[in-house]
């Protein structure tokens, strides 16, 4: 398994009982994961700063709840691609950031070929993975 330890604008803080706490830019967010079994809060006074949680419900879906009024949306930068982020209603945000490495890899492959490809983007759970492989096609 590879690791997307290239981003500067994103980093996961801590995780701890089916939550985890990550920095998007600026803004610290506190998301569920069920990945995340683990009962141990390593940086307990980090969780303190989180400008807002996504709680889901018994009955489906969820909410966020605001601890500081966050903008609609903001800039994250991965290397040279700016990408929009914003909370949705269902505890995403628009990007799923571990997904670089294997952006990274589609766009090595693709140039270590030097010929036109055509590429099926299995990777590209949002359009920010398929707008990263045809903005380094076309450099």
């Amino acid at each position: 398994m590879e690791i997307a330890s290239e981003w500067k604008d994103y980093e996961i803080l801590d995780m701890c009982d089916g939550e985890k706490l990550e920095r998007w830019g600026n803004i610290i967010l506190i998301r569920p994961d069920p990945q995340i079994i683990w009962k141990e809060k390593n940086f307990p006074e980090k969780w303190k700063i989180a400008n807002a949680k996504y709680s889901r419900s018994n009955t489906g879906g969820g909410s966020w709840k605001y601890n500081k009024k966050l903008p609609e949306v903001w800039q994250i930068q991965y290397k040279d691609l700016t990408f929009n982020i914003k909370p949705m209603g269902f505890k995403h945000t628009g990007l799923f950031p571990e997904q670089a490495v294997n952006w990274d890899w589609m766009i090595n492959k693709i140039k270590l070929e030097k010929r036109e490809l055509k590429v099926l983007n299995l990777f590209a759970y949002t359009g920010g993975a398929r707008l990263h492989v045809v903005m380094q096609v076309l450099q």
